[in-house]
């Protein structure tokens, strides 16, 4: 809905709708919606939950919600037309680092030894170790959240610390975060890698044990971003400025102290949200061992094309296996901090 007047700087879009994964490094959206961040920008901000990120990516390339919180690959492989017709789409934000956890049954950690350490891949190696000394028993079942997805590429890097081939000796599924710990509980899988909080819940459940993190594989990497298709960038560009500033206001208010964290916590923890599946957190723990999952503090959010080349790799190797051709361009433009920096003087 067009606001009929407005001045050069005020929002065009007076409400909007951003969808969002229940996972903890959906807090920016959550704090800025329950603070009133977008109401201070002058926007009207619904937050719509999605289950499965194929929903939410369909939606927000259908026009059907104005963002998300996205699987920082997500902006490059929707622009590269992976996993569905092409959709230029940009990351102008980025809502964490880190947060990811490989966690396996606690039947596959007691019979292999697997166990988190400092270094994945003595992990990886017990796992290893104890697959080539069962022979040609079953594969087991790992689930990741989606195929474009950090959680995907780190598992399969992980698997390889140990001489496992991903595509031969393990079998690998897709599954959205929320059913990680149930199909694990339910026998459906027998480890995943998925974003907190759904690692230390399969942990405090007594299902699942952590083996490595995201944190170890890949230090500070991009982990969730803020998507808006470029085509709904260039249309509102005075709305977008004003949803990234009211999201620096909550990242800054966040970082302020562990009294704001906790109160993020509470309300993250609000049925429409996160709900039970936090239940179990005593904190909103910003940037702890092991998992070391940062949602705010200093240049977290700023987007970088250099910051997204390790997820990247992957991607392109895909592409150009199927026989595509990658312009480094695109990931310059997906990622890229122009808007940003517009937005908030950076």
């Amino acid at each position: 809905m067009s606001h009929p007047q407005h001045h050069a700087d005020s929002p065009e879009l007076e409400r909007i709708s951003l969808g969002f994964v229940p996972l903890l490094d959906a807090a920016l959206l959550i704090v800025a919606r329950e603070r009133d961040c977008f109401a201070a920008q002058g926007l009207d901000v619904s937050l719509s939950r999605e289950n499965a990120w194929t929903t939410l990516r369909d939606k927000v390339a259908a026009g059907l919600l104005d963002g998300a919180q996205m699987l920082a690959p997500m902006p490059l492989a929707m622009s590269l037309g992976l996993g569905r017709a092409p959709c230029e789409t940009l990351a102008p934000l980025l809502l964490s680092r880190n947060g990811n956890t490989v966690t396996l049954s606690d039947a596959l950690c007691q019979a292999s030894g697997a166990t988190l350490t400092s270094d994945p891949t003595d992990s990886a190696l017990a796992l290893g170790n104890w697959l080539r000394g069962q022979g040609s028993g079953k594969r087991p079942r790992l689930a990741m959240v989606y195929p474009y997805s950090c959680q995907h590429y780190q598992l399969r890097e992980w698997l390889t610390l140990g001489d496992i081939a991903p595509d031969r000796d393990v079998e690998l599924v897709a599954l959205p975060p929320p059913r990680m710990v149930e199909a694990l509980r339910d026998g459906q899988i027998d480890g995943f890698c998925a974003g907190e909080p759904w690692g230390t819940l399969a942990r405090h459940c007594e299902v699942g044990r952590l083996v490595t993190t995201g944190a170890q594989l890949w230090p500070n990497h991009p982990e969730k971003v803020l998507g808006v298709t470029r085509s709904w960038a260039q249309r509102y560009p005075a709305t977008l400025a004003a949803l990234l500033r009211a999201l620096r206001d909550a990242g800054e208010w966040l970082y302020a102290s562990p009294e704001h964290r906790r109160q993020a916590l509470e309300w993250l923890a609000l049925p429409p949200y996160l709900d039970r599946s936090v239940r179990h957190l005593q904190t909103l723990a910003h940037d702890e061992a092991p998992i070391y999952q940062q949602l705010c503090g200093p240049d977290v959010l700023r987007p970088t094309p250099q910051a997204a080349l390790h997820f990247a790799e992957p991607i392109v190797r895909q592409l150009e296996d199927a026989g595509g051709r990658f312009d480094p361009a695109l990931l310059a433009a997906c990622y890229s901090p122009v808007h940003f920096d517009a937005a908030t003087h950076h």
